[in-house]
C-alpha cells in the first residue's frame, strides 16, 4: 500500500454514497513524500525526544500520513514539547484528561444533557434567564436524531429519562434564585452549537453515528463553559469536527481544538463595536495593497475595501473552499510553516512571554526547528513585531493575486466578486497555494521594509 507513489487518502474520510456534489480531493499518499509512521517513529530517541525538523519539510513536501495525523497535529498545535520524554507526555496527557473532567462534570452539573449521548437544538433559557418550558422545546433534546442515526433505544426508555432530566433541569434552573450571569450566557449558546453541528460535515459516514455529534457537541459546549471571553461562535464547529476524527480520546481532541483555539480565538472575539477577524482582514488589505495595488483599488472601488468578502476564508481556514482531506493537508502545511518549538512553554507558561518577545527564541533553539515561515519571519525581524502575521493572510492574498485578472475585468460589483470566490470551491491546491503564499510573503516583507 505504501508503496503507491499516489494512493488517494479519501478512504480514511469517507463521504456518505448519497453526497455526489462533494469537492474531489486531490491529496494523495506518496511515498518519499508524505510523512509515513515509519518515517514518524523514527524521529523519536529511545527516550521519546522528537527531532521536529526532521518532520517539518517532509510535512510541507506531502503532508502527514492520515494515520498518525492525530498525533503528529498534537506537536504542531504546541500541545507537548518536542523535547520531552514519552512518559512526561503521558503524565501530561493524563492531568489533562481528568481537567477536562473535572470541566465537563461542571457542565454536566448545570445541564445534565452534556455527556449524555445527546445534543439539543432548541433553546432552554430566556436572555434575562427565565427557563424556557414548553413541551416541544424540552422533548427537542434529539428525540428525532435517534430515529435518524437508526438508534432508537429499544423502547425509547433512556430518551424519555432524558426528556424527564431535561424537564426537571429546566424546573430546577431558577428554583434557588437568579442565575449566575455566566451560566446564562453559557445556556444560551447550547442549542446554537447543537444546530451547527447538526450542519457540520454531515456529507461524511463518520457523522452518520449519533455518538460522534454528540461527543463534537460536549467538546464545543465545555470549550464555551471554560473560555468565557469568547464562547462559541459560528465556524467553531468547522475547526473542531476533525479533532475528534483524528484523536479517539474526547479529552485529546478537546484539548488540540484548545490549542488551535490559541492561534485564532482573537478572529472569534466580539465587541459592541467589531468583530475579531477586522483586525485580519485589515491585514489582508493592507497586503494587498502592497502586492497588487490595482487589484486593491479595483475592490476598494467595489465597495469591498473592508475585505468583508474574505470573512469566511479567515474565520474556518479555507475549511469551504477545499474538500474535508484536502482542508486537513493545507492546515498541516500552515502549521509546519509556522512552527515555533517554543510554542508549548508559551502556552504552559504564559509569564515567559515576555521573555520570548525579547529575542530568547534563537538563543534556546536551532533555528532548523522553527518552520519556513517562521524562519522568513526572523531573518526579517517580523517576530519582535507586535504581532507577525499568519500565513492564512498570505494564503487569502495568494487566491486573490491568482483571482486578480478575472476580478480586474469580470468583477462589477461585490457580488461578482463573492461569485468568482465562491467558484473556486473545490478548484484550489492546497500545496499550490501554500507555495505561492511564501513567495508573496517574501515579497511584502521586501517591500514592506522599504521607506
Amino acid at each position: 500500500m505504501w508503496r503507491n507513489p499516489g494512493q488517494p487518502a479519501d478512504s480514511y474520510y469517507q463521504v456518505r454514497p448519497e453526497c455526489t456534489d462533494v469537492p474531489k480531493t486531490r491529496f494523495k499518499i506518496k511515498a518519499g513524500k508524505t510523512l509515513s509512521p515509519r518515517k514518524w517513529q523514527a524521529a523519536f530517541t529511545p527516550e521519546g525526544y522528537l527531532d521536529i525538523s526532521k518532520t517539518l519539510s517532509r510535512i510541507y513536501r506531502g503532508g502527514i500520513h492520515p494515520s498518525i495525523r492525530g498525533e503528529v497535529w498534537e506537536f504542531l498545535l504546541g500541545c507537548f514539547d518536542p523535547k520531552s520524554t514519552f512518559d512526561e507526555r503521558d503524565e501530561i496527557r493524563q492531568h489533562r484528561r481528568l481537567q477536562y473532567a473535572r470541566w465537563k462534570e461542571e457542565c454536566r452539573q448545570i445541564f445534565p444533557v452534556v455527556g449524555s449521548g445527546r445534543f439539543i437544538t432548541a433553546p432552554v433559557i430566556t436572555e434575562d434567564g427565565q427557563p424556557i418550558q414548553e413541551p416541544l422545546v424540552i422533548l427537542e433534546t434529539n428525540q428525532d436524531r435517534s430515529a435518524e442515526t437508526g438508534n432508537s433505544d429499544g423502547n425509547g426508555t433512556i430518551q424519555s429519562r432524558l426528556n424527564g432530566s431535561c424537564s426537571e433541569m429546566v424546573r430546577k434552573l431558577t428554583s434557588h434564585g437568579p442565575l449566575d450571569q455566566k451560566v446564562i450566557q453559557w445556556l444560551l449558546t447550547l442549542h446554537q452549537i447543537g444546530l451547527d453541528v447538526h450542519r457540520t460535515d454531515r456529507t461524511l459516514v463518520f457523522y452518520e453515528k449519533q455518538e460522534n455529534l454528540s461527543k463534537l457537541w460536549d467538546i464545543l459546549a465545555v470549550y464555551a463553559w471554560i473560555d468565557t471571553d469568547v464562547g462559541y461562535c459560528q465556524g467553531m464547529s468547522d475547526l473542531c469536527s476533525p479533532m475528534i476524527m483524528l484523536l479517539e480520546d474526547e479529552a485529546d481532541a478537546f484539548w488540540c481544538f484548545e490549542r488551535l483555539m490559541r492561534r485564532l480565538r482573537g478572529n472569534f472575539r466580539c465587541t459592541e463595536s467589531s468583530v475579531g477577524v477586522e483586525t485580519q482582514l485589515s491585514n489582508l488589505a493592507e497586503i494587498t495593497q502592497v502586492i497588487d495595488p490595482k487589484l486593491h483599488q479595483h475592490l476598494d472601488a467595489l465597495g469591498g475595501g473592508d475585505y468583508l468578502f474574505a470573512f469566511r476564508m479567515l474565520m474556518v481556514l479555507f475549511r469551504r473552499e477545499f474538500s474535508f482531506c484536502d482542508s486537513l493537508y493545507l492546515w498541516e502545511m500552515m502549521w509546519a510553516l509556522e512552527y515555533d518549538p517554543d510554542l508549548f512553554s508559551i502556552y504552559e507558561e504564559p509569564e515567559l512571554n515576555g521573555e520570548k518577545a525579547e529575542g530568547s527564541k534563537g538563543r534556546t533553539k536551532s533555528i532548523r526547528h522553527y518552520g519556513k515561515f517562521e524562519r522568513e519571519n526572523m531573518k526579517n525581524g517580523a517576530v519582535n513585531s507586535e504581532s507577525p502575521l499568519p500565513i492564512s493572510i498570505f494564503l487569502v492574498a495568494s487566491v486573490l493575486k491568482d483571482k486578480s485578472s478575472m476580478l480586474l475585468h469580470e468583477a462589477r460589483g461585490l457580488d461578482d466578486v463573492v461569485k468568482i470566490l465562491n467558484d473556486m470551491t473545490g478548484n484550489l491546491d492546497a500545496k499550490k497555494a501554500c507555495s505561492s503564499a511564501m513567495k508573496l510573503h517574501k515579497k511584502y516583507l521586501k517591500k514592506a521594509k522599504k521607506p
